[in-house]
């Protein structure tokens, strides 16, 4: 690890994520430092499981822990602005899992926050953070491929189709774009030179009224162009393509990829890239994020995040799809 300060962790949510940052931390040789979760037993059961010397009883309590460095929130989407405030507030800096706000107004709200008390704040979305992303782009900014034309995303999961699941709730922030959706437009926004400044969709709501299919369109001033398609109710392969006037690069399951392939338009020969390991994506994420907070180098594309924020905002605006914190 290049940062040589032992930061103390606290994990506010103890759900998948949370076990992944803990075995994380674990494999750095490091481990979470506490827990705070809405409930305390499910907190001191999560403590217990990895060794963690810390439980607070009111979860409000770890922001005013003055040992606490960072905070990793994984909470459900909603509840991320609340937490936001106090943890930049208290001057933690914090680790948000996507989407890390509801809207760009309340991702303004908070970068102001960061901003007035010189914390690190940044979204957890991993592909900002595997090699393989890294890689591609040395690739890409050496100009052998030539100039970008089009992306093509896929993203489909098979959601059981239980109105009362987290998925498709409004008041837990469901649908498919803040869940899903964001992971295809962070890749495009990797890619493309220039944000998009057009985007145009259509959008399938499901019957609670979130976005449970959508196909989106995108362009930017550049004359870059790509295409999203997500669903919540049907699986297809985690795809991306990006296809440039000298060759294309494919990724499956990109959002923990470590593997793609580039064929060139010439001659039909292929190049394997191969970058990273999928199973330390969260550690990718910790590393990357200590060293923002120590000041080596801040390579949480907090821009970029803002930008996606900003498209999505835009969407659910188009689709009149808002949610009961937003009313």
């Amino acid at each position: 690890m290049t940062a040589q300060v032992n930061y103390k962790w606290a994990t506010l949510g103890t759900g998948v994520i949370a076990n992944e940052l803990a075995q994380a931390l674990e494999a750095m040789g490091s481990k979470l430092y506490s827990v705070a979760n809405r409930t305390y037993d499910k907190g001191l059961a999560f403590a217990q499981k990895y060794g963690i010397e810390k439980v607070y009883q009111e979860i409000d309590e770890v922001f005013e822990d003055p040992e606490v460095d960072i905070i990793y929130i994984s909470t459900p989407h909603n509840t991320h602005i609340t937490y936001l405030r106090k943890a930049l507030a208290a001057g933690k800096h914090v680790l948000c899992e996507k989407s890390i706000t509801l809207n760009s107004q309340e991702l303004e709200e908070a970068i102001q926050l960061a901003e007035e008390n010189k914390v690190v704040l940044a979204e957890a979305m991993t592909i900002f953070h595997m090699p393989i992303y890294r890689g591609l782009a040395e690739i890409v900014q050496s100009g052998k491929l030539g100039q970008l034309k089009m992306i093509q995303m896929n993203f489909g999961s098979y959601k059981d189709y239980d109105m009362t699941n987290r998925f498709f709730n409004k008041k837990l922030a469901g649908g498919a774009l803040l869940d899903i959706g964001v992971y295809a437009l962070s890749f495009v926004r990797w890619f493309m030179s220039e944000t998009p400044t057009q985007v145009v969709s259509q959008v399938k709501l499901a019957p609670t009224g979130v976005d449970e299919q959508v196909g989106i369109l995108l362009s930017n001033d550049a004359g870059e162009m790509a295409t999203i398609a997500l669903t919540l109710h049907a699986k297809q392969p985690k795809r991306g393509t990006i296809a440039y006037d000298k060759g294309y690069i494919e990724l499956y399951e990109y959002p923990r990829g470590q593997k793609a392939v580039i064929t060139y338009t010439e001659d039909g020969s292929q190049e394997i890239i191969e970058a990273g390991e999928t199973a330390r994506a969260l550690s990718y994420e910790v590393e990357d994020m200590e060293k923002a907070v120590a000041g080596h180098e801040n390579t949480m594309h907090l821009a970029y995040t803002r930008d996606v924020m900003a498209i999505m905002t835009k969407l659910r605006q188009d689709w009149g799809l808002i949610y009961p914190e937003e009313e």
